[in-house]
């Protein structure tokens, strides 16, 4: 079956369980003609679809990012939240002002996490070595911010976020990123966040 004829039944399903399977289908294909059609679905009221799509929109790659920032839906808050998800899955520094607000301010902790995480995994080659240390200083900032989220699954992922983003940073910034993180040890009272913290800061030693 060609792209086009999956997009179609993408658009005329029989059932929202047929809806789930066509867009897994069209997802498959991997094409980046698909990709309007696959942001369009994140729109749906259907999680399983929706699901279905950011796998398919992650696979596509880089194509997805400036259609994604071209198109965000700032009045569909669900298809907003299923788009930070793509976004921290794809890691193109492009989608890092998207990325830092959602870590920062999204009242869902899920998005909230995805952010964090995805922050950690940004593809810094991608980015001019003149503007690097200072796009990554934000994204360091952001995640330390995060740091003190009332949840503590942001929490974790912001310490994840933080060990990847030390893959990529000056000696002097991973630096501060160990001492933030010994600080915040002290600190944290949930078990499951000091272990995971206690991990990144011997990967940082």
């Amino acid at each position: 079956m060609t792209v086009e004829a999956l997009i179609r039944a993408v658009n005329n399903p029989e059932s929202a369980q047929g809806l789930v399977r066509n867009v897994a289908t069209l997802a498959a294909t991997k094409d980046p003609a698909a990709i309007p059609t696959l942001v369009e679905v994140l729109k749906f009221n259907n999680p399983g679809a929706a699901v279905a799509a950011v796998s398919g929109l992650i696979e596509i790659g880089e194509a997805v990012v400036l259609y994604l920032l071209e198109n965000i839906d700032g009045y569909n808050y669900g298809a907003r939240a299923w788009m930070v998800r793509v976004f921290a899955g794809i890691g193109d520094p492009r989608a890092i002002d998207v990325l830092i607000e959602a870590a920062n301010t999204d009242f869902s902790l899920s998005v909230r996490r995805a952010a964090t995480k995805g922050l950690g995994y940004l593809q810094w080659s991608k980015v001019s070595e003149s503007e690097r240390e200072g796009q990554q200083a934000k994204v360091r900032d952001s995640l330390l911010l995060a740091l003190q989220d009332g949840e503590w699954v942001v929490r974790y992922g912001a310490i994840a976020g933080l060990e990847g983003l030390s893959r990529d940073v000056s000696s002097e910034s991973k630096t501060l990123i160990r001492e933030k993180l010994q600080l915040f040890l002290t600190e944290e009272a949930e078990l499951a966040v000091k272990a995971r913290c206690q991990k990144a800061i011997q990967t940082l030693a």
